[in-house]
């Protein structure tokens, strides 16, 4: 995971055709990540991970409710979401999980993500009422916090659906001492993918998948040809 440039993100409430996604498995991004904030259910997951088993590409689970914890991937994030305005969306709903279902739990398939959402007109927002609208100290704070003191490996910077300022997204990639930066968020062109790898350890594509799909698969390259950040 740590060598993992970039990432697309499948929603399993939204539909995908089969050579669509045949595209997107072969395109050579590093995983499909399987998730979303709402409408997703144990059913429309496992129907989307059976079509991408097919392929050889990693699938990785986004676990946004328990009630979609599918056996299977290669691997579970866990978002932790450190500017959310409600506590649940910080240890509430991982806790309940946890005393559900912690005896089938795949531990050495779990990583925690440090979420830091930030774009307050997005779905995940307003389902998390994250504080959103907060300075680069504060997100640098957030930033610190999940990388120094709870020792998480995934830092995100979730601007879902708007491309976000790339110059607090080098900032805090330059802060990070363990963890890795995953940026999301608007990516819609090449251009704004080179800026985002630029920026970030991983770039995440997620909504140009199922508005501007050419463009999205053009992201690929443009962030594998971009040199890692240091």
């Amino acid at each position: 995971m740590r060598e993992w440039r970039h990432l697309f993100k499948l929603d399993p409430d939204r539909d995908i055709d089969d050579a669509a996604l045949d595209a997107v498995c072969r395109s050579g991004t590093d995983a499909v990540v399987v998730g979303g904030s709402t409408g997703v259910t144990y059913d429309n997951t496992t129907e989307l991970l059976a079509r991408i088993r097919r392929y050889e590409v990693p699938c990785v689970l986004e676990l946004s409710s328990a009630d979609a914890a599918v056996p299977g991937f290669d691997a579970y994030l866990v978002p932790i979401v450190l500017n959310a305005g409600s506590a649940e969306w910080i240890a509430g709903r991982q806790a309940e999980a946890i005393a559900a279902y912690g005896s089938m739990i795949p531990w050495d398939l779990a990583v925690g993500e440090g979420y830091i959402i930030l774009n307050g007109e997005s779905t995940a927002a307003k389902l998390t009422e994250a504080r959103a609208e907060i300075g680069e100290r504060n997100v640098l704070a957030y930033a610190r916090l999940a990388d120094r003191l709870m020792r998480l490996p995934v830092v995100y910077l979730e601007y879902s659906g708007r491309f976000g300022d790339m110059r607090l997204v080098e900032r805090v990639r330059a802060d990070l001492r363990g963890a890795r930066l995953f940026y999301g968020g608007g990516i819609a062109s090449a251009e704004q993918a080179r800026q985002a790898a630029a920026a970030a350890h991983t770039v995440i594509v997620g909504n140009a998948i199922y508005e501007r799909f050419d463009d999205a698969l053009a992201t690929v390259a443009a962030v594998k040809g971009t040199p890692v950040p240091e």
